[in-house]
Formats: structure tokens, sequence, C-alpha cells
């Protein structure tokens, strides 16, 4: 998909513009040299009409990258959520992947990144799931990945544009031998995330997911550790090395994009039974019931697109 020959409308700097016209300098200092703060959003069809999932908690998490970078944005954090539900309405979508993005422009260059105006943009546009839709069941192919995620310090944990050079390379890597998606560990040998998810596994019973100190405190990780609590699962966060991954008995992805995806191998070695495990699915299941509004719980989580 083409995405700058979509047709319909973006919000920019406060104003409503032709998709098709949103351009930016080609000295846009982000351009050079990946300083922005974004994230990934999406809007679910529900029987209550289109409702953005866990809005207010990726906001959040993208007023606190900026600050974490000294970013100073100059919208609030109502009209950067307002400006979600504008777009999708405006482009006549039920259901949505939404992108926010924070940004410098052209005022100059350089590494002092002084003196330079903040940008701030909402698109909005139809993407169905980031794997394909056999995936949620048969599970996908992981590679253990040659480069390492970043050691944790405050901008490496945040959501920050240039971050994620890491994870195309990691990504692409993992394509290129014929995996669907890349784990990479941290400097110490621990597991820290696939190229754009957080990981979980089972063992007997137990889910374990990674602390925070290598990997991105992601929306949907913190959705599957409450709807876990809620399900009375028992659940671990701590260190875990790669070993513990190829001995699980289920292993899964999650993120925004990926939703809830098993993974069926590391490295050609098949994880539990090589398919979705019971556990996984049952997370699975609850997740899609919960975006979908299905369940009556955590009706917090919903923003609705009126």
């Amino acid at each position: 998909m083409d995405l700058s020959k979509i047709k319909g409308s973006i919000w920019f700097d406060g104003e409503i513009i032709d998709w098709q016209e949103a351009n930016v300098h080609l000295l846009t200092h982000t351009l050079h040299y990946g300083l922005g703060v974004f994230e990934g959003v999406r809007a679910y069809n529900t029987p209550r009409g289109s409702s953005i999932f866990r809005l207010d908690d990726h906001t959040d998490r993208l007023f606190k990258s900026a600050k974490t970078v000294s970013m100073k944005i100059p919208f609030s954090q109502i009209e950067i959520n307002d400006a979600h539900k504008t777009v999708i309405s405006l482009n006549n979508l039920n259901e949505a992947y939404i992108r926010p993005m924070c940004f410098y422009g052209s005022e100059g260059m350089g590494l002092r990144a002084d003196n330079l105006q903040v940008h701030c943009m909402v698109a909005a546009w139809e993407w169905p799931s980031y794997m394909e839709p056999e995936a949620r069941e048969k599970g996908i192919r992981v590679k253990l990945s040659s480069y390492t995620r970043q050691v944790r310090n405050p901008v490496s944990s945040a959501k920050v544009n240039g971050n994620y050079v890491h994870s195309i390379v990691a990504l692409n890597e993992a394509l290129a031998e014929g995996f669907d998606e890349a784990l990479m560990l941290d400097a110490e040998g621990n597991v820290a995330e696939g190229s754009g998810e957080n990981i979980f596994i089972v063992k007997d019973n137990t889910l374990i997911t990674p602390d925070l100190d290598a990997s991105l405190d992601g929306i949907t990780r913190r959705t599957i550790l409450d709807l876990a609590k809620e399900l009375n699962i028992k659940y671990e966060i701590k260190k875990i090395k790669s070993e513990d991954v190829f001995n699980a008995d289920e292993a899964f992805f999650t993120g925004t994009a990926a939703e809830v995806v098993p993974i069926n191998s590391l490295d050609n070695i098949l994880i539990g039974k090589g398919r979705r495990g019971p556990l996984t699915e049952q997370l699975q299941s609850t997740y899609f019931d919960q975006v979908r509004g299905a369940r009556e719980a955590n009706q917090g989580w919903h923003t609705l697109v009126e």
C-alpha cells in the first residue's frame, strides 16, 4: 500500500488538510536525526460504534516520550485525543490504525536542535492485523536476532522515532532468512522484545514476560497483564533467557499493530506443540472480545468516536 496515494484528511498542527498535500520540507530536522515521538493506536468497530482502544494511555505515553527528549508538544492531551476522533470520523472509518507523531521542523540543522518548531500530526487509515490472519491460530516463525536491544535508559525506553532503526534491521534480517519476526536480546543476553512487540511465554500454566529493563512499556502488554489478573491467571514479570523461550510450553507476541499472535517456533525449534496453546488462545480471545466491545469490563479503555 502506498500511503501517499490514500484519499482523505489528516490532522496537522491543529488544522485538517488534504491527505495528498500532507508534505514537509526535505530539511525537516526529524527526517535527518530521528528525534520525534509517535504512537500506534487502533480503533475497532464495536456494538456502540467505532471505539479507540486505550486512547488516554497512548496519549499519556506520547507526552511522556516527548518530555523525556525535552520536546514541548504545543497542543494539550485533550486536543490530541480529539484529533484522533476527528480523523476517524472525517475519513469514514469503522476500524482504523492511527498514527500520531510530533516532530521538529526545518528551522535549523545540527545536533543542538534549538529554536525548532514542534509539529504534530494524526492520521488514520484502514490497516488490518499486522500479521496474516491465519497466524492468529498457527503462529509465526521467529528468529533469534543477531542485533541487541539498546541498553535501557530514559530515551531508549521512550517511543522515539530513531529508536526503531534497530527494530527495522532486526526484522529485515529475519525476513531475509525466511522467518516472520525477530526476537532481540539485551546487552546482558536477556530476552528483550520483538521488532515491535512485547513477548510472553507460558511455562507450567504460568504467564511470564520480561521486565521493562530492555523493552517498551507496551499498552497491549499492560492489557494482557490486566486481563490475566482478571482471569486469575498466574503471571510473573522477570528476566528470562532465550533457553526459557525454547523450553516454554507456549509463547506469543503482543502489540497494537500485531495484537496477540502466537509464536510457534524460535530458530526453527518448535515451542511446545508448535501451535497456539490453550492459555494463549484464552488471552487472545479475551483480548479481541475486549477491544471489540464484547465485554462489560474495562469500559474506561474505550473512547467512542462520535
